[in-house]
């Protein structure tokens, strides 16, 4: 077969210019995109958030975002909680039971850790900083009794709960936090209060808590009524291999 001849070199068009404006205001565009990137992110992040809040389906979190996390709520719609209403309490098998303000919370010792985040859908967001209370400062508080042997956790979307065994609850990388990514936890990631446990995929870290009980037997949460594995060290279950994040 024989190719065709090369076509002959062409004269510049006119409108080059044009070319040349439309190459200038890209590059302004790619400018202001890097400045106004934080602003457009915690749009992007307060809006997924809001509409997650109505949809219990759980589809939302099929969005993704720049910040790497994906908003999950599995309830119709979740109340706002502020400093002047929120509450947590602390009872079941327990001495001492107690309820604590935000501001008892942000009172008390505050530990920070930097883990990466693992969810057993498969996206991962490394080098996460959380801050709060160790929740086993909370639990010596109340004085856990002796026949106790885990805990469980409430939520004031009124549908989510997790547990944990009391050895599992008594880690030092188990925090009740307040703070996410070096700010205040918004209500989007469960704020004001949530629960993190950093060696556990992150189902286990309640958004949104309102209630630390102590119990004699652990009591599967939400998902873990729907097939998700109770013990959930990342890597080592839910049939996945991710690498730890601790």
């Amino acid at each position: 077969m024989t190719s065709e001849p090369p076509e002959p070199p062409r004269e510049p068009e006119r409108g080059a210019p044009v070319g040349r404006r439309i190459f200038l205001g890209t590059l302004g565009l790619g400018a202001f995109g890097v400045l106004a990137a934080p602003t457009l992110q915690r749009a992007l992040e307060a809006f997924l958030g809001s509409a997650a809040d109505k949809d219990p389906t759980g589809l939302t979190g099929l969005l993704p975002n720049g910040g790497g996390f994906r908003y999950y709520s599995v309830a119709a719609s979740v109340p706002h909680k502020s400093a002047t209403d929120y509450r947590l309490t602390v009872d079941g098998l327990v001495d001492r039971p107690a309820s604590y303000t935000l501001a008892d919370l942000r009172a008390l010792p505050q530990t920070r850790m930097v883990k990466d985040v693992q969810c057993v859908t498969g996206w991962r967001v490394p080098g996460t900083p959380f801050e709060g209370v160790r929740l086993s400062r909370l639990l010596d508080a109340a004085g856990v009794r002796a026949k106790a042997g885990a805990v469980r956790f409430s939520c004031f979307d009124g549908t989510y709960t997790e547990s944990l065994t009391l050895d599992q609850a008594r880690r030092a990388d188990v925090l009740v936090a307040l703070r996410m990514q070096d700010k205040d936890l918004g209500h989007a990631h469960g704020g004001p209060v949530r629960l993190y446990v950093a060696p556990m995929y992150f189902y286990k870290s309640a958004k949104w808590l309102s209630g630390i009980t102590v119990t004699e037997d652990v009591h599967p949460g939400y998902w873990e009524d729907r097939g998700y594995d109770v013990d959930a060290w990342v890597g080592r279950s839910n049939g996945r291999d991710d690498a730890p994040t601790s």
